[in-house]
């Protein structure tokens, strides 16, 4: 996967899971529900995180 791809696809994926998270509290839903895409938000979010760190760390050295 080409380095420009990696960050919009991490970003996209802890913007779908925190709004299932919150469409699931908004409706009521299962609590245990909600509570784990909120940790799986918190952990794309460091996957995010990780690869704009390496994306920027790449395009400073010349990749």
């Amino acid at each position: 996967m080409p380095i420009n791809l990696l960050v919009p696809v991490a970003v996209g994926a802890v913007a779908i899971v925190l709004v299932m998270g919150l469409i699931n509290m908004m409706r009521g839903g299962s609590p245990n529900t909600s509570q784990k895409l909120m940790r799986w938000r918190v952990g794309l979010q460091f996957v995010a995180i990780v690869a704009i760190v390496i994306t920027i760390y790449v395009k400073a050295n010349g990749g």
